[in-house]
């Protein structure tokens, strides 16, 4: 054999195993591509649904926020409603019952004032312990009064 004919067969040996390498690694490629379609297959199919159900929802609480906000603008309405209805009440009832009140306090103010000074001071009221008179004055109250 001759230094040609060895280095062809090298050249050959090294194609064939080049070429044995490359097809290794396409059938891998193709492995892991019928892999990666049958995994988008079946995510679009458990997708599909997901997006109908989660569109049905969406669907629902948009309805369930106009009903929300129906509800709110009358909630707020009646608030207003009530509160010019107490302005109103205030305002119509409001300055006769302080009036009212007022004179009933000086009416009442008065009468127990001449009561007090008409009649005679009362004696202070006396509590018996053990044989012996205790008053019950003490230095904040005078008169005797019960506070």
């Amino acid at each position: 054999m001759s230094g040609g004919e060895v280095a062809g067969i090298l050249v050959a040996v090294f194609w064939a195993i080049l070429v044995s390498f490359l097809a290794v690694a396409l059938a891998r490629l193709a492995q892991t591509l019928r892999a990666t379609t049958k995994l988008v297959a079946d995510v679009t199919d458990k997708a599909v649904p997901l997006l109908a159900d989660a569109s049905a929802t969406v669907r629902s609480a948009q309805t369930q926020i106009d009903r929300v906000d129906a509800i709110a603008s009358d909630v707020q309405e009646v608030a207003s409603n009530a509160s010019a209805l107490s302005t109103t009440v205030a305002s119509t009832f409001g300055g006769p019952l302080v009036k009212v009140a007022a004179f009933g306090y000086g009416v009442r103010r008065a009468l127990g004032g001449r009561k007090e000074d008409d009649m005679p001071a009362k004696a202070p009221r006396r509590t018996v312990i053990v044989g012996r008179a205790v008053s019950r004055r003490d230095k904040r109250n005078p008169r005797g009064k019960r506070d």
